[in-house]
């Protein structure tokens, strides 16, 4: 590894670690009351390194769910040899485990940061290694001749992407009140219906 490609990754691991300190911090108080101090403490990071990668605490909040890919990349891992339908639960639960462990309040900033920013499209990238694995998932599928026929891979990965986040919605409106995993357990009953097993 060069020494470009060497400042590059330890500048996305700098950056994942400020991303899981404050993660952290904001589950354990609320992200009002953690300061950038507190989350450069907890990274072991200084200030000047924070300000570096993020223009303010606030800024953390539109790529508050770039760790989502690093941790559903890590409960992947080794399934990819999993029948579609076990693959597409992995991801649901997965999903929904990440998103309970962020706290309704924080998930909840972090929507309304999207809606103050609308030219923020980050969590529609289609890079993004979630998004990807639906895809992958799916397209899995279809080669397998078990995808019902009749709308594309695409078009079905972005139904349950809105779907997911309705659901999320629906909880942060709901202050957390009832857990996701069971909520989603419901619906994947549904919507194996789109494979032909």
């Amino acid at each position: 590894m060069d020494y470009r490609q060497r400042r590059k990754e330890q500048a996305r691991r700098t950056e994942q670690a400020i991303l899981q300190a404050a993660l952290a911090l904001a589950r354990e108080h609320s992200f009002d009351k953690v300061s950038v101090r507190d989350i450069c403490q907890r990274s072991g990071i200084t200030t000047g390194a924070f300000y570096h990668h993020f223009r303010s605490k606030e800024d953390l909040l539109s790529r508050g769910f770039a760790p989502l890919d690093l941790y559903m990349e890590q409960a992947l891992a080794g399934h990819g040899a999993d029948a579609p339908p076990e693959q597409l639960w992995r991801i649901l639960s997965s999903y929904a485990a990440f998103i309970e462990a962020l706290g309704w309040e924080l998930v909840a900033r972090y929507y309304q940061r999207r809606l103050d920013s609308p030219d923020d499209a980050s969590s529609m990238d289609p890079t993004r290694y979630t998004l990807r694995a639906m895809l992958d998932c799916l397209h899995q599928a279809e080669a397998q001749g078990i995808l019902l026929p009749g709308q594309s891979v695409e078009w079905t990965a972005d139904f349950f992407f809105r779907h997911f986040r309705g659901v999320v919605v629906d909880w942060v409106l709901h202050r957390g009140s009832y857990p996701l995993l069971p909520r989603l357990e419901q619906d994947y009953a549904l919507f194996q219906n789109i494979f032909q097993v």
